[in-house]
């Protein structure tokens, strides 16, 4: 399939976008040791705990497959995190990952804790395949909602997956609530279905019942471009 935007072009609206951000105060940092991320956002009030897709404790985080951004303000107090991972899915689907608990845990019967449990509704899922990135752990301090940040830590991310992995689809896991207030697009996903992933995890206390939201490669390609 022909790319629909270069790698330097891509750089570039990184670049952009970084800038804007220290404009309004934040720097970003990126780093690929999910031990030194777990240290940080433990450490964050009013954040929750960071579930296992991005644990090194409990996923596989090799260098290349995963990496994390932290924003930090004037004052360099953590304001802003995410995490994204990518999965190659080619001999399953998304729905099949998720259900698997593949998605949360690298091995899930050594892992995963009794009675743990995954049930994807998303008709979508079953046709998501291939080179798949996931984008979570997504958290914005209270005071900075509504400025606008959305979608610049978005973009940034995004452009970071291209660049990196130029994946066949992405895909977050988000509450109703974020649907409702319209959060996911400002992201910047078009596509959004329900029960994308109704989790239990009873040993983490983590009972979710989240949409699930996605792009495929040429809409990725697209919103990095500026092209709808």
């Amino acid at each position: 399939m022909k790319k629909h935007i270069t790698i330097l072009e891509v750089s570039k609206y990184i670049c952009f976008l970084d800038e804007t951000a220290r404009k309004s105060g934040m720097q970003f940092k990126m780093g690929e040791d999910f031990n030194e991320y777990i240290h940080i956002t433990t450490n964050i009030p009013g954040k929750p705990p960071t579930d296992p897709n991005f644990r090194p404790d409990c996923s596989r985080l090799d260098a290349g497959r995963a990496f994390w951004i932290v924003g930090k303000d004037q004052s360099g107090k953590v304001a802003h995190v995410q995490a994204l991972r990518v999965d190659n899915l080619t001999a399953t689907n998304l729905a099949g990952h998720l259900e698997s608990l593949k998605a949360f845990y690298a091995n899930p019967k050594s892992r995963a804790g009794s009675g743990s449990s995954c049930i994807c509704r998303a008709p979508t899922a079953q046709k998501i395949t291939r080179l798949v990135a996931y984008h979570g752990d997504i958290w914005l301090r209270e005071d900075l909602r509504g400025q606008g940040l959305t979608r610049t830590f978005a973009g940034i991310a995004f452009g970071l997956a291209w660049v990196k992995w130029a994946p066949d689809f992405i895909y977050a896991l988000v509450p109703t609530w974020s649907i409702e207030k319209g959060v996911a697009d400002q992201y910047g996903y078009l596509h959004r279905e329900a029960h994308g992933a109704i989790l239990s995890l009873p040993d983490r206390g983590i009972e979710e019942d989240d949409w699930l939201v996605w792009l495929t490669r040429c809409e990725l390609a697209r919103s990095l471009s500026g092209r709808s």
